[in-house]
């Protein structure tokens, strides 16, 4: 028995590990701050804005109202003190921002995982009767490489390259894209096909899905760029991409060579590297390195 209805699930966020980030930083700014005013000279300065000028006083402490009149020719004084101010307005709100990120983290920890676990830790029968509201890592990959599809066919007369996914693909380089793919264990889709706003099918060499991010990332490799017409059905390739709001640097990868510069291996470990990280293994993948 299968639920029918298509589930829509949770937008992939990312806030818990910003927030980590954060909570990181600001410790690391908290402790540089409290070095430095540590090290500041005493005494607290006074700004009087004026409406032709800016005075600055230095206070021995908060009780004196008026304070020591620095000359504006006293540059270090006046920055020196003034960098103080600012060190301690500034450490005062990031303890504040200190306090309200380690509540969140404490009170969130794990919360996504725990939520997709509701519906990933039961059995397939199970799960074939939920509608989920998000599901695990695994789960999400699975159906997103379980979705059928049909790409171009390949002329037998081409040179045969097969993959380690035992599935054939039309070039060296291509080849060397798929097995260090496929060595990451990141879900791709070899030239399945993409229908754009005009109505046009276009099949890039490679869909692949960015698990921790469940975005699709385009990768198109152009191997023969010393060929002018090539090159230039290959830029107006790039335009029609566009349009459909493929964009290079965000959903899109390009890479190139030519006869004479083939791409390396070493290039697609760094472009992949670049876009996911150094490893995208699923949880269950990365056991056997425990």
């Amino acid at each position: 028995m299968k639920n029918t209805k298509e589930a829509q699930l949770l937008q992939t966020t990312m806030v818990y590990e910003e927030a980590k980030k954060r909570y990181a930083d600001v410790a690391a700014k908290r402790e540089k701050l409290e070095r430095a005013l540590e090290k500041a000279p005493p005494g607290k300065i006074h700004v009087v804005k004026t409406e032709k000028r800016t005075q600055f006083y230095l206070r021995s402490d908060d009780s004196e109202k008026s304070g020591k009149y620095i000359l504006k020719s006293d540059e270090a004084t006046i920055k020196t003190h003034l960098q103080k101010s600012y060190n301690d307005k500034v450490l005062k709100l990031l303890s504040i921002e200190s306090v309200n990120l380690e509540k969140f983290l404490k009170h969130s920890d794990g919360m996504i995982q725990k939520i997709r676990n509701v519906f990933s830790d039961n059995p397939q029968e199970v799960k074939n009767c939920i509608s989920p509201i998000d599901v695990s890592d695994e789960d999400y990959a699975d159906k997103w490489l379980s979705t059928p599809y049909t790409g171009k066919a390949i002329n037998d007369q081409l040179p045969f390259f097969e993959t380690n996914k035992k599935e054939r693909v039309r070039s060296k380089s291509e080849l060397n894209i798929a097995n260090a793919l496929f060595a990451r264990n990141i879900p791709y889709k070899y030239e399945r096909p993409l229908q754009l706003n005009n109505g046009n099918i276009i099949h890039p060499d490679f869909t692949m899905l960015n698990v921790k991010t469940r975005k699709e990332i385009f990768w198109e490799h152009r191997g023969m760029m010393d060929d002018r017409q090539y090159a230039t059905q290959s830029v107006l390739r790039l335009k029609e991409m566009m349009k459909n709001g493929i964009f290079l640097g965000d959903n899109l990868i390009i890479t190139e060579e030519t006869s004479a510069n083939p791409l390396g291996t070493n290039e697609i470990e760094m472009v992949i590297e670049k876009y996911f990280g150094q490893d995208q293994r699923m949880p269950w993948d990365r056991i056997s390195d425990l």
